[in-house]
């Protein structure tokens, strides 16, 4: 199981990368990030960030 952290600015999270479902642009340059049996969370950034993001995290060497 891989931690992976993304900013938000209500504050951090760090989540687990395989829970990871789907991204979605929010507004004011926020993106949604859907959890598998969960609520989406509100992240900073584009999408295109945040999932460049999520995959060097999720691919980086242990």
């Amino acid at each position: 199981m891989r931690f992976i952290k993304l900013n938000s600015r209500g504050g951090n999270y760090l989540l687990v990368a395989e829970n990871v479902a789907w991204l979605r642009d929010y507004e004011n340059d926020q993106t949604q990030v859907g959890m598998v049996g969960g609520a989406p969370l509100l992240v900073a950034g584009k999408i295109e960030d945040i999932a460049a993001s999520i995959l060097a995290q999720a691919n980086a060497p242990e």
